[in-house]
């Protein structure tokens, strides 16, 4: 990703609607359909700032991988220990076998060999371990966003799915999410099409509309995983070895 999209991650990621909706709704997920063992080991790649470690250490023991030197060195603050550095698809350094749970949370879009980094991280769980990942949603919503991140393609239901069947992995749930608000997002994704906009649109809205925004994603937290979701921004799923 671009420096600025780091720079901006470290500003929002206490504040801005999207991440901490994010995390309530994706504790929730962990805590009703994984079911982690006491003591859990879970390893996040590609972490960022360190903006979702507070969260998994909820369930245990977390360590966490960044390639991004600036953002790792929040992420190390954050976590409390050295976050490494091990780019996908090889994770170098990293032991196999050594963990329950491994989040990947909106990074596998960014990962030209998809279904290599899939197999790397099997290698790296435990005998029942579990892939929680989110990635976006829907290429034709594709925007000057994805393009400041650095994404190399947005996801849609059928195409994750056979990511995750040819890295011979076992899909065990996935959904839509952030339905509630995918029809604003998708507006302003194709309103901003047609009148050329080419900035990111992750900024920090006015205070009122970021408390909405917010409640609103966070009402999807508890049907998540147990009913059916429409059509959404972003793509859960949770994915075992076979």
């Amino acid at each position: 990703m671009e420096r600025v999209v780091y720079d901006r991650m470290a500003e929002l990621d206490r504040v801005h609607w999207w991440y901490k909706a994010r995390r309530n709704i994706l504790s929730d997920l962990i805590e009703r359909r994984i079911k982690l063992p006491p003591r859990a080991r879970i390893l996040e790649i590609g972490c960022g700032t360190g903006h979702n470690v507070l969260m998994l250490k909820r369930f245990g023991e977390v360590d966490a991988v960044e390639i991004d030197e600036a953002a790792r060195e929040l992420a190390t603050q954050r976590l409390g220990k050295s976050v490494g550095s091990a780019p996908l698809p090889e994770l170098t350094g990293v032991a196999d076998g050594g963990y329950d749970l491994i989040a990947i949370l909106d990074v596998l879009e960014h990962v030209e060999a998809d279904e290599q980094a899939l197999a790397s991280m099997a290698r790296k769980l435990k005998a029942g371990g579990r892939i929680l990942l989110t990635v976006p949603a829907h290429p034709w919503m594709w925007s000057a966003h994805d393009v400041v991140n650095h994404h190399q393609r947005r996801y849609t239901k059928r195409s994750l799915a056979g990511v995750v069947e040819r890295a011979g992995l076992k899909l065990e749930m996935m959904s839509y999410f952030n339905s509630l608000l995918f029809p604003l997002a998708a507006a302003a994704r194709l309103a901003g099409r047609l009148a050329g906009k080419q900035d990111s649109d992750d900024k920090l809205p006015p205070r009122p509309v970021n408390r909405l925004f917010e409640a609103l994603f966070n009402l999807e937290r508890h049907a998540l995983g147990r009913v059916p979701f429409p059509p959404g921004v972003s793509l859960v799923a949770i994915v075992s070895a076979t």
